[in-house]
């Protein structure tokens, strides 16, 4: 436990660990805040982060294309459009 003194506008140094780093504060009560490191997600990344089963898909997908594991036969325009329409809208 290291004891810190704010300064007269209320800052704390938390040190190197933390530097230029996103952390969340959070305000357990009146006496106790508790410093959070965290990392900052996209908004339009953040359903691949919540869709587990998607995530995994890209994992193994780039787990294969970093050992050289590539299609036979790729997908091609003609087929994706077909798809496509059946799936509707």
């Amino acid at each position: 436990m290291t004891v810190k003194i704010a300064d007269s506008k209320g800052r704390v140094v938390l040190g190197p660990q933390f530097a230029n780093k996103p952390v969340i504060i959070e305000e357990v009560d009146d006496t106790e805040v508790r410093v959070i490191a965290a990392e900052v997600v996209p908004q339009r990344e953040l359903w691949l982060h919540r869709n587990i089963k998607a995530k995994d898909s890209v994992h193994r997908g780039l787990a294969q294309a970093k050992a050289r594991k590539f299609s036979h036969d790729p997908p091609t325009l003609d087929a994706d459009e077909s798809l496509a329409k059946s799936l509707g809208d």
